[in-house]
């Protein structure tokens, strides 16, 4: 679109189906109702992942899966996550919260001290924006780490 001189952009959102390296799709509209089903599907998407990747969950007011989105890739032991990159998806996907989650290629999932930051970082962001974050989950060899779960969210 062109207006005196001007070009504007406009912003569209693209959806494509996500799938599992097995070529399954990743069921969109099931309830998330304890951070071990959060964990599950996280499992799935992350956890085989070489380097560190940080993602969210868009869900919906009754707490439904209505979009998976990958923020950002990063290195071996490290992304970088910017709370604007997070939540652009959850306001385009018009979400009322998030699950955030990432891995760590390591096989250990415990929090580090920049995990425990970004979650507070986000918290805060998320209630400026009115999107909860529900719980941040890290993921790796089969297992995981649930802030909600230990309490510290």
């Amino acid at each position: 679109m062109q207006t005196d001189g001007i070009q504007l952009r406009e912003l569209t959102v693209r959806y494509s189906v996500k799938t599992t390296d097995a070529g399954e799709p990743v069921v969109v509209g099931r309830a998330l109702k304890s951070p071990r089903e959060s964990a599950t599907l996280l499992m799935r998407l992350l956890e085989d992942q070489p380097t560190e990747v940080f993602a969210i969950l868009c869900l919906s007011t009754k707490h439904r899966v209505i979009a998976f989105h990958e923020v950002s890739r990063g290195t071996l032991d490290s992304t970088l996550v910017h709370p604007r990159e997070v939540f652009k998806a959850a306001l385009l996907a018009n979400a009322a919260a998030i699950v955030v989650s990432h891995n760590h290629p390591s096989g250990d999932p415990s929090p580090t001290l920049d995990d425990l930051e970004v979650t507070t970082r986000l918290v805060a962001a998320g209630e400026i924006l009115g999107i909860g974050v529900l719980d941040h989950i890290v993921v790796g060899d089969g297992r995981y780490f649930s802030f909600k779960e230990a309490g510290r969210l």
